[in-house]
């Protein structure tokens, strides 16, 4: 049992170590076992932080499931799955959840190395439809009958990937369950008892048989009483359930009803287990996030996303900032250039405020475009503006871009079209982990002709940077920046273009260079003041861009020095990569270059606090230290050289 919460009454869920345990409860008690789960997730997202308002909302739902359904057995997939931790503590990881989003902890999202109970691991949004698609046909390949559920957001509609698996799944006879968990519409009358009782009814095995054997005679009728009894079934269900769009992707369609009541949710549920119908179902079930908690209920967001809070308050801990955030510094740098040219317009998939871009709605609202949790279309949207002469910038999270990579290549690079990338999130992000890393965007944009790619050191930087892209003017252009708050530096009111492909030296040595692309410059300037203090005369220098190179102050640092270490947060392939081709091309490894590329490690990074995962890459000022007297045959120990 958790040790949260010790103090508090939890007898009905203090019997569930998993959901067999669940099941064994009488149907009665599920009401109180609910509220025991809600507090317990309360009191757990107060002390480790988290996700707090999507959970809140789909506590009946995740007990409702897991109690009709034989889970493991029966697969249920949660879409990006930010909703997971009362799942979580149903399926055996009470005892671990005080360790949620910590080093060596638990996931804040499914995971398939961490319990059979996750059957995909998910943290991008809309895929759930399609992975229970590849489960149910794999079943059926294999001859069983268990069942497959996929739950899905009414966000996570938004995209097309969603309808894509639809179609595709309306089109086939393979039993499959969607569960629209519809949190955007509120719970109102209609989603009451009459929709219950409709729900009850169309879900039940008479119901399907009737309507089975209605289609069979309405076929044999002359074709236009065939049409005109398929007409009238359509508008019935458009009156009484709004399902005629799932019903033409070939679902059958079963709802709304509130997710939040037991007595609605546990008769629909069983009736979709138990009868065979002719295809998937889907089932509209309308819940509030940050249900049953005051604070979550009236908040904007829902407690989308907190850090620790006074469970009795809802007041959350958090630090005082020293410093403005990077993506705060962004909107500033955007809102100053977009206050000198009217052609600036900027576009989000769904992140507003994390990337800062409800500031500049608030000042530009009819140049600011969210378009949803549809990041392909967001790319191509904006490669439509900029044929029209408009300066889009695309602001993106880094992990984010890669599920548009294939418009960024056919719709903005080839045609060498002036859309800004501004990739939020852009290295390591902590808690949230291996789904989120912004680890591959230099390479990934690094092997596409024409492209400019920039890394901010500083907000400073990143200031100028978003000034430089708005001059870009004949091809795509690409801006990386961290998460968090920047260093604290004085700004100016608006940034200042700088020279494409230039980049700048901040310490001149003679022995060592350390060439830095990013936020990693500031750890490059302490390693070389160590290395001084070793006496290894160390230069430092911002290479600012990775494409294109600057080729002078590259080859410089190699031909002067006896050691070049390259140092960047991202992903092997990229800055070093682009580095070592100009080396080789113009002979500089020749001459005896000890060349060195820090880059982040070929795995993937689970979630922790940032500074351990850069540490842990040896990115730090420590690592890169070692890096350079390994490179010299000098053997410290790792440990003194983090001393």
């Amino acid at each position: 049992m958790s040790q949260i919460g010790h103090n508090r009454q939890t007898p009905l869920l203090d019997q569930v170590h998993e959901p067999a345990d669940l099941r064994r409860l009488d149907e009665k008690d599920l009401r109180q076992f609910s509220d025991e789960l809600r507090q317990e997730l309360i009191d757990v997202v107060s002390v480790t932080g988290g996700h707090l308002g999507a959970g809140l909302g789909v506590v009946e739902l995740t007990t409702a499931l897991h109690y009709v359904f034989e889970t493991p057995r029966d697969r249920l997939v949660w879409d990006v799955s930010h909703q997971c931790y009362p799942h979580k503590i149903l399926t055996g990881r009470r005892d671990r959840i005080e360790t949620l989003r910590q080093s060596g902890g638990l996931s804040g999202f499914t995971s398939r190395k961490e319990s059979e109970y996750d059957p995909f691991g998910a943290a991008h949004s809309s895929t759930s439809i399609s992975a229970s698609l590849g489960f149910a046909v794999g079943r059926d390949f294999l001859g069983d009958s268990n069942h497959v559920i996929a739950v899905i957001g009414d966000g996570a509609m938004s995209a097309g990937m969603a309808y894509e698996a639809m179609n595709n799944a309306g089109a086939m006879n393979s039993r499959l369950i969607v569960i629209l968990n519809d949190n955007d519409m509120s719970i109102a009358p209609p989603v009451g008892a009459m929709s219950a009782y409709l729900s009850r009814l169309i879900s039940s095995k008479p119901y399907a048989s009737m309507r089975h054997l209605a289609k069979e005679v309405a076929s044999r009728f002359p074709r236009p009483l065939e049409q005109a009894a398929k007409r009238a079934e359509e508008y019935a269900r458009g009156m009484f359930t709004g399902g005629t769009l799932f019903e033409e992707l070939g679902f059958f369609y079963v709802g709304p009803i509130d997710g939040h009541n037991l007595d609605h949710l546990l008769p629909v549920l069983k009736n979709v287990r138990d009868t065979d119908f002719d295809g998937p179902v889907l089932i509209h079930c309308v819940t509030q996030k940050g249900k049953g908690y005051e604070p979550a209920e009236t908040s904007a967001d829902k407690y989308h996303g907190v850090a620790k809070f006074d469970v009795v308050t809802g007041e959350q801990a958090k630090p005082t900032p020293k410093a403005p955030t990077f993506q705060n510094v962004f909107a500033k740098a955007l809102i100053a250039e977009a206050e000198q040219d009217d052609k600036i317009v900027a576009v989000t998939a769904a992140m507003p405020s994390g990337t800062s871009l409800n500031k500049f709605a608030e000042r530009f609202p009819g140049r600011c475009f969210d378009v949803g949790i549809a990041e392909q279309h967001a790319v191509t949207f904006c490669a439509g503006l900029a044929c029209e002469g408009f300066k889009p910038f695309a602001a993106i999270y880094s992990t984010f871009l890669q599920r548009a990579y294939d418009q960024v290549v056919h719709d903005v690079a080839i045609q060498s079209l002036p859309v800004r990338f501004a990739m939020d999130r852009a290295g390591m992000v902590g808690a949230d982990g291996v789904t989120h890393q912004g680890s591959y965007d230099i390479t990934y944009l690094g092997c596409l002709p024409g492209f400019v790619l920039m890394a901010a050191a500083d907000e400073a930087e990143l200031m100028d940077m978003v000034a430089t892209q708005v001059a870009i003017d004949d091809r795509p252009s690409a801006l990386r920046y961290p998460r968090g708050e920047s260093l604290g530096l004085e700004l100016p009111g608006r940034g200042t273009a700088l020279e494409i492909g230039k980049g700048r030296i901040l310490a001149e040595g003679s022995k060592v260079a350390i060439l830095c692309y990013g936020t990693r410059l500031h750890d490059g300037l302490k390693a070389a003041e160590e290395l001084a203090a070793r006496g290894l005369s160390t230069t430092v220098a911002d290479a600012r861009f990775a494409k294109p190179l600057d080729e002078d102050l590259v080859c410089r640092l190699a031909k002067e020095h006896e050691v070049l270490l390259t140092v960047e947060e991202g992903a092997i392939g990229g800055f070093a990569t682009q580095v070592m081709q100009l080396l080789a091309q113009r002979g500089l490894f020749d001459r005896g270059l000890k060349f060195r590329p820090l880059t982040l490690p070929d795995v993937f990074i689970d979630h922790g606090k940032p500074a351990d995962q850069v540490a842990m890459a040896k990115l730090d000022a420590p690592g890169i230290v070692g890096a350079a007297l390994a490179a010299l045959g000098r053997e410290e120990l790792e440990s003194e050289v983090r001393a």
